[in-house]
């Protein structure tokens, strides 16, 4: 019998359920580009939009908690790669900014149908390249950045630390939430769980469409971690966060990508979360469970970013 984490989860998977038949569409996506209320997200120090210069330039928010030097983490949203910004994840980077005490700067990376793959790596690839020159507009800022995205927001930050291993720009730490990882959606948790746990794989099948246009075995695996290519091995592998959640679509995919990166000789502490669904440091307003679970991530997250910058290997404590 599946258990869900706390009732008020339970709650919202059946809200989410009853709105599961409306069939993904370019209408659907444009709906869901809309603007919308959402719950404010707590007070930090400082937010302010920045304009990162690149040969298009990125639009990107600062997060800053603290006036006093702090590392930065360069922030993917996610939104199955058609969706999403910088007002979806708001809540999410103030958050992050207090709990993990570092200066967030979130990244509004181009979108897919209107920009294809791999613009939205390109854009992270490119803002990464910019905080590694120091710029003042980043405040006063400790050694080391982080690099975090959440579901096509992880598969992107993992693909744009990937391209810059080995150079200056490559990020000293990847925290990688629930993240796309086989473009193929050909494991067994894509069957399980792939509908009524609000993460519908039909939905993210036509996203994904949208995103890598060519359909061909070859092009799917271009931008999969687990299907196709292999991942950095331990002389230019960024030590990696990785957590999954239990009903959710991509838990076997994000699994894998753990196991792999371990496998190759990299440093990774994997975090699986029972009874929890796909997006829940988003839900943190709905489900106490989402919250707490969030919570500790997010302050785990600072302290290996701080343990990385100096040195220092992650904890090594891997879930199974």
């Amino acid at each position: 019998m599946d258990t869900v984490a706390d009732p008020q989860l339970a709650a919202w998977l059946q809200e989410v359920r009853r709105g599961e038949a409306e069939e993904p569409s370019l209408e659907r996506i444009r709906q869901l580009r809309l603007p919308r209320p959402r719950p404010a997200g707590p007070d930090v120090d400082q937010v302010r939009d920045v304009l990162v210069p690149s040969r298009v330039p990125v639009p990107c928010r600062l997060y800053r908690s603290s006036t006093e030097p702090q590392p930065v983490t360069v922030f993917v949203h996610g939104g199955g790669f058609v969706f999403g910004g910088l007002e979806s994840h708001d809540r999410l980077c103030r958050r992050l900014a207090l709990l993990a005490g570092t200066a967030v700067l979130a990244v509004d990376y181009r979108l897919a149908p209107e920009h294809p793959a791999p613009a939205a790596v390109d854009d992270v690839a490119a803002v990464l390249a910019w905080v590694a020159g120091g710029p003042g507009e980043l405040g006063p800022v400790l050694p080391g950045t982080g690099l975090a995205g959440d579901s096509s927001g992880g598969l992107i930050a993992f693909l744009a630390a990937r391209r810059l291993a080995g150079t200056p720009s490559q990020p000293v730490l990847l925290f990688l939430a629930y993240p796309n990882a086989d473009l193929t959606l050909s494991l067994p948790s894509a069957r399980a769980k792939g509908e009524g746990w609000g993460l519908s794989v039909r939905d993210l099948s036509f996203y994904l469409s949208q995103w890598v246009p060519d359909p061909s075995p070859g092009a799917l695996a271009e931008f999969s971690p687990v299907h196709g290519f292999s991942v950095p091995g331990p002389a230019s592998a960024v030590p990696t966060i990785l957590a999954t959640a239990e009903h959710d679509p991509l838990r076997d995919e994000g699994k894998l990508l753990a196991d792999a990166l371990a496998a190759a000789g990299g440093d990774v502490e994997y975090v699986p979360h029972a009874g929890l669904v796909h997006g829940f440091l988003t839900l943190d307003t709905v489900s106490p469970a989402a919250r707490q679970a969030g919570d500790a991530l997010l302050g785990q997250y600072g302290v290996s970013l701080r343990r990385v910058a100096d040195g220092q290997a992650l904890d090594g404590q891997r879930g199974c």
